[in-house]
């Protein structure tokens, strides 16, 4: 399916239609590692070696692919220092900082009720 390029306001948009843009942002962005590696990045500038030590058992490509991925939809800033080697930074943007507040709220919630989900989950699988 191709992705429908809305061109009206962001008050315009439809964002339960299959073909929304949004739903390919909430594909993208609404997964575990996006998630962490938002929450890792929280205000402060890590390197790629850095990040990839603060969200645990991410993969060498895992992290890439969506470090990439947050810097194309414009929540991570990707800066390159000219050394020898190349100093490569990432920090969130504005965006990234707001998206970051439902991400908080996110973790919020999971520490929140965790017991109850693993209650459930056992009584369920029983």
């Amino acid at each position: 399916m191709v992705t429908k390029q809305f061109t009206g306001s962001p008050e315009e948009a439809d964002l339960r239609r299959a073909d929304s843009l949004a739903r390919e942002i909430f594909s993208d962005v609404a997964n575990k590692w996006a998630f962490l590696i938002i929450e890792a990045l929280g205000e402060r500038t890590l390197r790629f070696s850095e990040l990839r030590n603060e969200v645990e058992g991410v993969s060498h490509k895992m992290l890439t692919q969506n470090l990439r991925m947050l810097e194309r939809y414009g929540l991570v800033e990707r800066t390159v220092h000219p050394t020898v080697p190349p100093r490569v930074e990432y920090t969130l943007t504005e965006p990234g900082r707001a998206l970051r507040a439902t991400v908080d709220g996110m973790c919020g919630w999971t520490h929140q009720y965790l017991g109850h989900i693993e209650d459930a989950r056992r009584r369920f699988d029983a």
